[in-house]
């Protein structure tokens, strides 16, 4: 051993070998760190800090293999451990299926369920899998580029990478990362104060060169040393005020790019399947079972889960004067859910159900309001409205528990609370324009003679029970026409009756026309214990009041009640002007006017004057056009009886499917020729349920039969019976009307007269 040269115990060695490796671990670990701010639990983190130790210790116990080796070893290693994370995180969450379908799932899922998940994130397995195998190959890239080749600062990019990462997946979602970040910068300036393996054998690589060339070495290092300590400087000094300028700035959240489930139209406005439901009553949709386990403990149970219990669908706080909509915004959640501020004046009990699914269908999923806890199904939810979804949606024999907070206002509060206004209530309170006349003279009539938030709206829940009759086979509509019609039609005509829908959306509006916040219910009232029928689902309103949260209102009336006639109690005003703004007529003639006509025509000429002439013009062009509308009107109709009361049987059928592809053109709703027939049916389904035309759907199954007959006369042509072309006449005659019957007056008129048919017609004929 040379004079001068250190002595450098092994123990010294291993420790400096070891802090490198460690380092890395920290650097990587740390993305765990910040990534676990918005899940719920620590167990993500520990799953990425298990991940970054894995990768690391991995590559340090074969760093006497081949480079090309490693890296099959450490993916072998890497599977193992997400392996175990996800049956792990699967077994914590109580996520159903067996570990090969949990993981294929969250493979499939993962990163979009990730993005849209509802914060705080419970560790479930396609929620925690992208952290896990990110944590890994990143700490695997960073061990071997710097503990194989030496270069630390290079292998600190793939740790670093991850970290930048992490904080813009959080984005605004979690407090400033500040002791995350200073901690990782103290973390990686240790790992580059360690001393390299040349350094930390106490030799110095200069030693045995020539005096001259030892000094040329040592210059250039201590150059290069400057150079580097002068361009961190100076990056500091340009990019300092930047990057403290951003401190304060709110960061970017990915989320709004990536879009949450959503829901289809009989979802986002289950309104609409009430009178459908009203005509199956006997239809099971669902098996309940309800358990209060803070009910006091002297409570009978029997008499307690007897009591009515309300089931709430959905939430609908948006209308726009045609359609009331959910409007909700879901994200992807866990078993917990986020909980929301109970109102100061309420009590809350913990209700607990499970719930069976029978032949209900859609993607809401029905609970108790609000809703705190899920297990068995996997669930997307809209806090604003407390608004559950399955996105792969329902289906028979779907159990699950739900757990439920249930908040009960404090009634003796109700005839002084008032109700909030401003920006904040401002969706609930909002009124379309297109409001019937007689709707806001009831409105102002029921709020001139109720002044308390709860007088007006007990009165319109009063008016509502005493004037109007509960049918289960009337149409479904809610738009202003439906609703003035229900209101103030002849009751011997079908008005003045209809369900619950038309009970909840008439007062919802009549409620917001008062200055009352409002929105609209659909679910089911049942007993809480057994099966939940058809015949249980309604709507029902609710009020927003001050420290009281929603209360609900039942406007509908009480059984064997013969309503009374509205008219006894509300009497449209005549929208005649008043007799100051109607013509009145003149007593006297006034003087004679000049001769202005005649200053046209030349004199000495006789000639027809300019209006006589406009005249003409005009009522010559309107004969010509109603002459040629009344010849589009005839052929178009003879086009018709000729499709359908003309040629054998299996001419008329197709001329029947040929009536349904017009009218889908005709509503905007065009069909490809390459489709079949059963694909065209269910777009004429579709179209059917989109313009709201019929009852939830209810011509699709003649349409599917439509689309049988034609199939019968392709492949066995004669085959097809006079009765059947009947048949196949009239479905079609019923589908054009229902769907033209949903378009706006205008195009209507337009319908009959369309020139389009024809031309097809025509082509076809060649």
């Amino acid at each position: 051993m040379g004079r001068g040269t250190p002595v450098v115990t092994a123990a010294a060695r291993v420790s400096r070998a070891a802090v490198l490796p460690l380092t890395l671990i920290g650097l990587t670990a740390l993305a765990g760190v910040v990534l676990g701010r918005v899940y719920a639990g620590g167990l993500l983190t520990w799953l990425v800090v298990g991940a970054a130790a894995g990768s690391v210790l991995v590559s340090v116990a074969a760093r006497r293999l081949p480079s090309w080796l490693v890296a099959p070893v450490s993916v072998a290693a890497m599977a193992g451990w997400t392996l175990w994370s996800l049956r792990l995180a699967a077994t914590r969450a109580d996520v159903p299926g067996g570990l090969l379908e949990v993981s294929a799932d969250a493979a499939r899922n993962g990163i979009p369920r990730l993005l849209t998940a509802m914060i705080p994130v419970e560790p479930t397995p396609d929620t925690v899998l992208v952290p896990v195998v990110a944590a890994w190959l990143a700490g695997l890239a960073g061990a071997e580029v710097a503990l194989r080749t030496g270069r630390v600062l290079l292998g600190y990019l793939p740790a670093a990478g991850l970290y930048a990462a992490t904080l813009y997946v959080v984005g605004p979602n979690a407090e400033p990362a500040v002791g995350s970040t200073v901690a990782f910068v103290a973390v990686a300036a240790v790992g580059l104060a360690t001393p390299t393996r040349a350094a930390a054998s106490g030799g110095d690589p200069t030693a045995d060169l020539a005096p001259r060339v030892r000094a040329a070495v040592r210059l250039r290092l201590a150059a290069s040393a400057a150079l580097g300590v002068a361009l961190v400087v100076g990056s500091v000094a340009l990019l300092g005020p930047v990057v403290a300028g951003q401190v304060d700035g709110r960061p970017v959240d990915p989320r709004r790019y990536v879009e949450p489930p959503q829901v289809q139209t009989l979802d986002e406005n289950p309104l609409i399947r009430i009178s459908g439901w009203a005509l199956h009553p006997e239809q099971k949709l669902l098996d309940v079972s309800t358990e209060r386990p803070d009910a006091p403990p002297d409570t009978d149970p029997a008499a307690d889960t007897s009591r009515s219990v309300r089931i709430r669908l959905a939430v609908l706080s948006d209308y726009d004067g045609v359609t009331w909509r959910v409007g909700a915004t879901y994200r992807n959640a866990g078993r917990i859910l986020p909980a929301a501020t109970a109102a100061r004046d309420s009590t809350v009990r913990t209700v607990r159900q499970r719930i069976s699914v029978a032949e209900l269908t859609g993607r809401l999923l029905p609970a108790v309001a609000t809703p705190r806890e899920v297990s068995g199904a996997r669930v997307a939810y809209d806090p604003a409205s407390g608004t559950l979804i399955r996105p792969e949606g329902l289906a028979p024999g779907l159990r699950y528990t739900v757990t439920s907070a249930e908040e009960r206002p404090d009634l003796n509060l109700l005839a002084t609370a008032n109700v909030p206004a401003g920006g904040e209530v401002a969706r609930v309170l909002r009124v379309a324009d297109g409001v019937p006349d007689p709707m806001r003279r009831l409105a102002g009539q029921l709020a001139e003679e109720n002044g308390a938030p709860f007088a007006r709206a007990s009165a319109i829940e009063q008016f509502l029970a005493e004037h109007y009759r509960v049918v289960a086979d009337a149409p479904s509509g809610h738009a202003y026409p439906n609703l003035g019609f229900f209101l103030f039609g002849p009751r011997n005509g079908g008005g003045q009756e209809g369900t619950s829908e038309q009970f909840a959306a008439a007062f919802a509006v009549l409620g917001r026309l008062c200055g009352l916040p409002t929105r609209v219910v659909v679910g089911f009232r049942t007993s809480g214990q057994g099966p939940v029928l058809a015949g249980d689902a309604y709507a029902w309103p609710e009020v927003l009041f001050d420290g009281l949260g929603w209360v609900s209102f039942d406007p509908l009336p009480r059984p064997n009640d013969e309503p009374r006639p509205v008219e006894e109690d509300f009497r449209p005003t005549p929208e005649d002007p008043p007799p100051s703004e109607a013509p009145v007529p003149t007593a006297e003639p006034s003087a004679s006017p000049e001769p202005v006509a005649a200053a046209d025509v030349p004199p000495g000429r006789d000639g027809v004057s300019t209006p006589v002439l406009v005249a003409a013009g005009s009522g010559g062009l309107l004969l010509v056009v109603g002459a040629f509308l009344l010849t589009l009107l005839a052929m178009r109709r003879s086009l018709t009886r000729g499709r359908l009361v003309r040629g054998d049987p299996g001419q008329r059928i197709a001329g029947a499917w040929r009536e349904v592809t017009d009218a889908l053109r005709l509503a905007g709703r065009p069909v490809g020729d390459d489709l079949a027939a059963t694909e065209v049916a269910g777009h004429a389904r579709q179209a059917l349920t989109d313009t709201g035309a019929g009852s939830d759907g209810a011509d699709g199954p003649a349409v599917d039969e439509l689309a049988a007959l034609l199939n019968r006369v392709g492949f066995a042509p004669g085959a097809a019976t006079a009765d059947q072309a009947a048949r196949a006449a009239e479905v079609a005659t019923a589908y054009v009307a229902t769907l033209r019957s949903a378009r706006p007056w205008w195009r209507r008129l337009l319908w009959s007269v369309h020139p389009a048919p024809l031309r097809r017609a025509r082509r076809s004929s060649r």
